[in-house]
């Protein structure tokens, strides 16, 4: 089974032509960095409105079978920014520790990191993952912080390829200077 990722960049001004979207093109790059299994991905780009945001996740889980989502943009404190309330509203169960996660590693770099609410939960058969808008801030939260070459603190990634084993995905693998997944060692298959 081949990796399906939906790609939700969400902005009121980049859907409509105004500025170009960094968010989509920042995470094509990472992932092809990052996943050494083979994977596809379907792109969407769409304003900040929770009825379309939420009719875009569902699609993307119901519909295309996508087995992660991964949003960017929407989740600061702005009156328009509701892509955490549009991603809770289509989800089966709620999964802090991605959310927790990541604002640790942002607070690293700005004290307002508090002020982001990225949310990661489980739809049906699909963990879907609200990300900061930032490429920069994309890849420290996907890949964690190093010092010296060693991970001090784990990026969420790390945690995603054992997530989707146990909600049913495919087997994920990564390359390990980029991020390394962790799995039990009872879950790790051994390498054709």
């Amino acid at each position: 089974m081949t990796l399906k990722i939906g790609l939700v960049s969400i902005s009121d001004r980049a859907s409509q032509g105004v500025y170009e979207d960094k968010g989509i093109p920042a995470l094509v790059d990472w992932l092809a960095l990052a996943i050494s299994s083979p994977f596809e991905t379907v792109t969407r780009l769409i304003p900040d409105e929770q009825p379309q945001i939420e009719a875009t996740l569902q699609q993307l889980v119901d519909e295309e079978g996508c087995h992660l989502v991964l949003t960017t943009g929407g989740t600061g404190p702005s009156p328009r920014d509701v892509t955490p309330e549009a991603t809770l509203a289509v989800a089966d169960r709620v999964m802090p520790g991605f959310g927790e996660q990541m604002r640790q590693i942002s607070l690293k770099f700005v004290p307002t990191a508090i002020l982001s609410r990225q949310v990661g939960v489980i739809r049906k058969q699909s963990l879907i993952l609200n990300l900061p808008g930032q490429p920069k801030a994309i890849r420290e939260t996907l890949e964690g912080l190093r010092e010296e070459g060693s991970v001090t603190v784990p990026g969420i990634f790390a945690a995603v390829p054992y997530c989707l084993d146990l909600i049913g995905g495919p087997y994920v693998e990564t390359r390990p200077e980029v991020v390394k997944a962790f799995r039990p060692k009872s879950a790790i298959k051994p390498q054709a």
